[in-house]
């Protein structure tokens, strides 16, 4: 395997030298087929002169300026493809997940009402969001059936997350690659436990810390991606602001 590869880098830059010696070929061929039908010497010497001072204009060019178009442009195709994923992840796992993390914290109340985007938000009210999150006082006391409901949800989401581990679109998004790996310990430490008691205060204060944990990520997650759809996709900014989980009055009818 490691043969290979290294065959495959080797033709990659015989390739390259082949065909720049093309081009340095059909350059030196061009001069002198334009010498034996001009004998014009000075000419090609001047050419020569007048194209080596544009060089470096040609080079800033083509290595700077295009180079950063390209890549600025392939950023962006990153990004919408990142996004996509991002978007999958909250339909399918993350909504839900809020909605089962919310029911567990005692404090929701003072939280909420900074949670409720709606079509007036501007960059402002995600940043403020965002402090409010930092700074809040969770108090997780998820109880035994709680903790039972969370699991059975987890693990059927379980080759979802698998999934979005290995998509190495999403290795270029550092914070989100971190909430899946928090959601993903939370759902092996979950799985691995046949029941839950009352009676194991220590092994539900570990949990309760593994469950913030996912829980503040998950949180600075949503209002980055609902902030990305207000500004991209107002359709679906419409359907999230309708389904927000910690609204009291969501209802996906408009009314």
């Amino acid at each position: 395997m490691e043969k290979s590869a290294i065959s495959v880098k080797e033709y990659g830059q015989n390739w390259r030298l082949r065909w720049g010696g093309y081009f340095l070929l059909a350059a030196i061929s061009f001069n002198c087929l334009h010498y034996l039908l001009f004998r014009d010497t000075d000419y090609i010497f001047k050419f020569i002169f007048a194209q080596l001072g544009f060089l470096p204009i040609s080079v800033f060019l083509v290595t700077v300026v295009i180079n950063s178009l390209l890549a600025r442009r392939e950023k962006q195709t990153l990004l919408n493809k990142m996004n996509m994923v991002i978007g999958t992840f909250f339909s399918e796992t993350g909504n839900p997940l809020l909605g089962l993390f919310k029911e567990l914290d005692r404090n929701i109340a003072s939280i909420r009402p900074q949670l409720l985007v709606s079509q007036e938000w501007r960059q402002r009210f995600y940043l403020g969001a965002q402090r409010k999150v930092g700074r809040h006082d969770f108090r997780l006391e998820p109880l035994p059936e709680q903790l039972d409901r969370l699991r059975t949800f987890l693990l059927d989401k379980r080759n979802f997350l698998l999934g979005l581990l290995r998509n190495p679109t999403l290795l270029e998004h550092d914070s989100f690659s971190d909430l899946l790996w928090s959601v993903f310990h939370l759902t092996e430490e979950l799985g691995f436990r046949d029941s839950f008691s009352a009676d194991h205060s220590k092994d539900i204060e570990h949990l309760a810390g593994d469950i913030q944990r996912a829980y503040v990520k998950l949180l600075q997650e949503w209002l980055s991606y609902m902030q990305h759809l207000q500004q991209e996709y107002p359709y679906l900014f419409s359907l999230a602001v309708r389904t927000n989980p910690f609204s009291e009055e969501a209802r996906v009818e408009i009314r």
